[in-house]
């Protein structure tokens, strides 16, 4: 790396970084404010509003990088260009390309943190954030305040409707059908607890057998229950599946396939989050012509303003392609990728007019 190169690099990576944690603060600020109309909810005071907005930075920071790379590119270089640095690097022998080329691999750098944050980071720390606001408004978590938590395994149809910890459920019922599709039979716990492998200990069982001629009813102390739902499934699914890593995305759509159920809006959010670094390399990619093949003259505010209209616009077209291939089932591997593609091929087309 030569001395021209690893100074562009060093001052994009600045400038996204401080993008970043400008639009992270103004986040956050917003985040504040909404959070306080809950303030006082059970035992959700401020020491609780000040963790959730900590832990659920990582998420926010990951799902900004592609924009702050766009915006800290575009304020770098247009000073470059503002200061006829870009034309003395041009006269001294860099070309047009070795400039794509030095912001190119300070985006592999960006990506390498996003990817760390976004992956091994973000997930537990959302997960740890969506815990501590519902156990302090309602001193347990639950899933949805009226119906709880539904999961399928293979005829049976599982409620949940508490999350004590980790391996403590509370409310559980479990309905089983039969070949024809019909009930057979209803079983509620009053508690859950994980054991080991694929085995719950269910405690203040009550259970209805339904058959053409008769139903019965019993009840038992404990049981243990077989079953493949495990804690860190059920972990996964109290979080918005954007917010879930490559693993566990991949975990819980096996579950679901396994299980014969839909798993198109999960797929859509994996094939999402394998396409996110490419995300990155296409902004930082796009910031490059509108800086090379513009005056001097034009402001920083002018470029930011750029920027920011460049940024909006590609996240509401990525939006709207996500939701046309959920609604018409399309192929989510295709509808991930399809914007970045169309903006790379665009960013291709203007670098090309300006070169």
């Amino acid at each position: 790396m030569n001395v021209l190169t690893r100074y562009i690099v060093i001052e994009i990576l600045k400038g996204s970084l401080i993008a970043i944690l400008l639009l992270l603060t103004l986040f956050n600020l917003f985040t504040f404010s909404d959070e306080l109309k809950d303030l006082g909810k059970g035992h959700y005071g401020l020491k609780e509003i000040f963790s959730y907005l900590a832990l659920t930075s990582p998420r926010v920071f990951y799902e900004l990088m592609p924009s702050s790379a766009l915006l800290g590119s575009l304020f770098i270089l247009g000073s470059m260009g503002n200061n006829r640095e870009l034309i003395a690097m041009r006269a001294a022998g860099l070309s047009v390309l070795g400039i794509i080329k030095a912001v190119m691999l300070s985006g592999a750098i960006l990506v390498m943190i996003s990817i760390v944050v976004g992956e091994f980071v973000a997930p537990l720390a959302e997960r740890t954030a969506q815990m501590i606001k519902s156990t302090a408004q309602h001193e347990q978590v639950v899933m949805d305040y009226r119906y709880g938590l539904w999961l399928r395994e293979d005829r049976k149809f599982i409620n949940v409707r508490q999350i004590v910890d980790d391996g403590h459920l509370v409310d559980i019922t479990i309905h089983e059908l039969d070949d024809q599709d019909r009930l057979r039979q209803t079983l509620h716990a009053d508690k859950a607890t994980f054991l080991k492998g694929q085995q719950w200990k269910l405690e203040g069982i009550r259970q209805s057998v339904i058959s053409k001629e008769l139903m019965t009813a019993s009840s038992r102390g404990e049981l243990v229950w077989q079953s493949s739902i495990a804690p860190d499934l059920l972990k996964i699914v109290v979080v918005s599946p954007d917010n879930m890593s490559l693993y566990d995305l991949g975990k819980y759509i096996d579950f679901l396939k396994e299980n014969h159920q839909k798993a198109h809006i999960f797929e859509m959010a994996f094939w999402g989050r394998v396409v996110n670094p490419l995300v990155t390399f296409v902004m930082l990619l796009v910031s490059a012509p509108f800086v090379i093949g513009v005056k001097r003259g034009v402001s920083v505010g002018a470029r930011m303003m750029i920027g920011v209209i460049i940024g909006m616009g590609f996240n509401i077209f990525d939006k709207i392609v996500g939701h046309v291939g959920l609604i018409y089932d399309l192929n989510p591997p295709l509808m991930a990728i399809l914007p970045s593609l169309t903006v790379l091929a665009l960013a291709l087309l203007a670098l090309r007019r300006v070169q």
